[in-house]
Formats: structure tokens, sequence, C-alpha cells
């Protein structure tokens, strides 16, 4: 099938590689020249881990071109998937001007029948204003063209994204036209060998079900948290609660990990948006707001543990140092939007401290994106350089490179053998039996 894939992020360059490893042609199209460059030179812009493979073999075998041309790319597709950026306003509404945009462009230089996708997470609604967009710009034009329009939502995890597009749990697709099932059918036919995963629905039930996915797992996230808290105020340990409830099938042990919260591009966006756009109807979403309260908060709460325990009497943290382990908002990607780190950051510089970090791939993205405006912080190579003249390590991100560490060589190392654990990482009684300080989520500090 010959595939226009219009955006080059995390879902579109996946979505766009994955087509064209299968045996398709595929175009990927930006706006950004120097985007377009680097990809047609090889040079991928994210890391996603088994992305650069299928890449550089796509475009080996003729599958996979990158443009910048709408008029040309569009004309030489049959099917357009759009897959731009819907980013949060300030409000918590997506923001739809790509969308947008790029629906323009399609009315504008689509010449034959076309079946448009969208891809994008979108509020409940908009693939039909799409339709609309594309519509009006075609009569714009005095054209009578024929286009089908659909939604297909990504279930993509950052880190994990190739696999997950590759072997999908399922896939979802909204239909305006029955007739259309048989194109999907084909087109993920390499994606379903060992049994069919197509779950095909009305174009309003699909978009809302992407926002419905990640609202549960926002949720479960949030409440392990508010549970979390609960359990440090009254004397519990949360290791041990979650391994209580874990085991009952029903709940399972996915997502239920105490931490500082979630962060990335899609629970923080997809769980505001949904609250705005439900409000727009008169329906307020209590739970979900909720969920976005815990989560917030969550940072704060292990923050304040952190300053309570090395405040000076001036309310501030200076002459403190401080080695944080991990910037990316979860291991397997260097995507640090919305990631506990840089409020940790932000909160220690501001209030007089400095800090050492170190992550495995997000460092060049703190370094020229995050952090550029700050003074104060040391970028480390290795996870020991952190731990340099620090007063205590901070762990944010649970890389698998931080999960056994030589906890003798650490200690002798830190100024202080103290470690603020936001995934509970560790075996808090070891650490108590060889001399460490050692402060988690949801455990009380003895």
């Amino acid at each position: 099938m010959k595939i226009l894939v219009i955006g080059t992020g995390y879902v579109g360059l996946v979505t766009g590689a994955c087509l064209a490893y299968t045996g398709n042609k595929v175009i990927c199209l930006d706006v950004d020249n120097k985007k377009i460059n680097d990809l047609n030179n090889g040079k991928i812009p994210i890391f996603e881990p088994g992305l650069s493979k299928i890449v550089r073999e796509s475009i080996s075998n003729n599958c996979l071109f990158f443009s910048t041309n709408y008029s040309d790319s569009i004309k030489d597709s049959d099917i357009i998937f759009i897959a731009v950026g819907t980013p949060m306003k300030d409000s918590g509404e997506s923001d739809l001007k790509y969308i947008n945009s790029v629906s323009k462009s399609i009315g504008l230089y689509i010449d034959s029948y076309k079946l448009v996708v969208v891809k994008s997470t979108v509020p409940v609604g908009t693939t039909f204003k799409v339709q609309k967009i594309i519509k009006d710009e075609i009569l714009k034009r005095n054209s009578k063209i024929n286009f089908d329009i659909a939604n297909n939502p990504e279930f993509l995890k950052e880190g994990k994204a190739v696999n997950d597009f590759m072997s999908p749990d399922r896939i979802v697709v909204g239909l305006n036209n029955q007739k259309n099932k048989k194109t999907f059918k084909e087109l993920f036919k390499p994606f379903s060998i060992n049994h069919d995963k197509l779950i095909f629905m009305d174009i309003l039930s699909s978009e809302l079900t992407k926002y419905a996915a990640n609202a549960m797992l926002a949720t479960k996230i949030s409440f392990m948290n508010e549970m979390a808290n609960i359990s440090e105020k009254l004397g519990a340990d949360i290791n041990k609660v979650r391994l209580g409830i874990g085991s009952d099938n029903r709940i399972g042990f996915s997502f239920i990990y105490p931490s500082v919260g979630y962060g990335g591009s899609c629970f923080p966006k997809d769980v505001n948006s949904i609250i705005n756009f439900s409000n727009k109807k008169g329906y307020t979403p209590k739970i979900l707001e909720a969920v976005n309260d815990v989560n917030e908060n969550q940072k704060k709460y292990f923050f304040d543990k952190l300053f309570e325990r090395f405040k000076s009497k001036k309310n501030d943290l200076k002459n403190k140092k401080f080695g944080i382990w991990g910037l990316s908002f979860k291991p397997g990607t260097d995507d640090m939007r919305e990631s506990a780190s840089i409020y940790f950051v932000e909160k220690i510089i501001n209030l007089g401290g400095s800090i050492s970090v170190y992550d495995p791939r997000a460092i060049d993205n703190a370094k020229n994106k995050y952090f550029n405006h700050l003074s104060g912080i040391t970028y480390c190579q290795s996870k020991l350089d952190v731990l340099k003249g620090s007063d205590a390590l901070i762990l944010l991100t649970e890389w698998p490179e931080f999960r056994s560490p030589d906890f003798e060589k650490l200690g002798s190392i830190l100024k202080n053998k103290i470690i603020f654990d936001g995934r509970n990482q560790f075996d808090k009684e070891y650490l108590k039996k060889i001399g460490f300080e050692y402060h988690q989520i949801g455990v009380r500090q003895i």
C-alpha cells in the first residue's frame, strides 16, 4: 500500500517505520526541514529501542521516504495517517492547531480518493471536525473529490513503542464507512499473525477508548500513591500492601507501584483533556480531577521529605548538594516531559542548593532544553560521579542500571549515607543494617 504519515514525532515515526518495515511504501511528512534532512541521513531525533534499525532497513529497502512536500506526498498516497502533536494548553484543553493545519493541507492538495486516518490523540468529535475541514477546502476549489475518514488511536508505550506496534494487544479502528474494514484488515494483517487483533467500532467510541485507557492507568497510579500516603501516616508499609492487593488477579501488579507520580506526554495531557471536554458537555469527572490532584501533589509530597530533612534555619537549601539518578519520566526513553526531575531540580536550585545529575539517555535533553536556564547543575557521565560531595542521593527514574548498586561503594562516596528513593526500589532492612538513612514513598522513616 502507498501510505502517507503526517508528523514525525514518537507516534508518526514509529507508525511510518513499522508500516514500511512490513513492505508498504511509506512517506513520512513533516514541516521541519532539519528533522527531515536528519532522517534522510539516518539520524533519528528520538531515542526509542529498535527504531533506528527498522528505519535504516526500510530506507535501504526503498520502502520508507521522508519529505516536506505536502502536494506530492498527498497525491502519491492511498492512505493518509495524521500523527501530529496535540499539546496541552494552560487551560488543560488539547491544542488542535496542528491537526487543523494538516486537515486544511489535505483538503488543499487531495486529488483523488483517499482514506484519511486520525492517529493523533484527539478530543472526542475531532475526527469529524477533520472531515469537515477537508470537505470545506475541497469545496473552496470547486472540486468533487471523495474521501473516507477513520480513527485509529495509538497505544504505544515510550521505550517499548516498536514492540507495541509490531505485537499489539489490540488495534482499535473507528469507522464511518464499513467498507473500509477490508482495507484495515489487509493493512494490519502482518501485526495480527497469531489472532485477529482488530476491534472495529464507531469513531466517537474509538476516540474515547484512547482516553479511557490512559485515564484508567493514571487512576491506578494515583490510587496507589494515595494509599502510600495513608500508609505512611498510619505506620504501615505500602510495599507489603502492594503485594497483598496485587496478588488479587482482579487488580494485578501493573501500575500499582508507589512513586513520585506519572509524567510523560500522554497521561497528564490526556487526563486534563478528558476533564476539559467533559466539563464542556456539562459533566464534572470527579474521579479524574482527584487523579490529577493526587499526581500533582505526589512530587511535592516527596520533595517536602527532602526539604524537611535538609532545610536550614533560613528555610533554604544553601550549601547543600544532591545527586539525582534519572531524569526521564520513565526508563527506556529520553523523554522528560512532565518528569518529576524537572520539579526537583528547579525547586532545589531555587532554594539555593546545587545538583549533580545522571541519566543514561536524557542528559542531552536536560542540558540543552529543560535545564539550560539554570545554573548550579553538574551533568555527570556515570552514576557514581553523581555521588561525589552529595549530601544525599535522590532516585527518580528506575533505569535497570540503578537497581542493584554496590551500596558499600555508594556509601563511601556520598557525603552522607542518605537515599531518597522515589521508586521504592531497594531493601530497607538491608540498607538500615549497613548504616543508610533510607526514605521511601509510603513508608514511615524510623
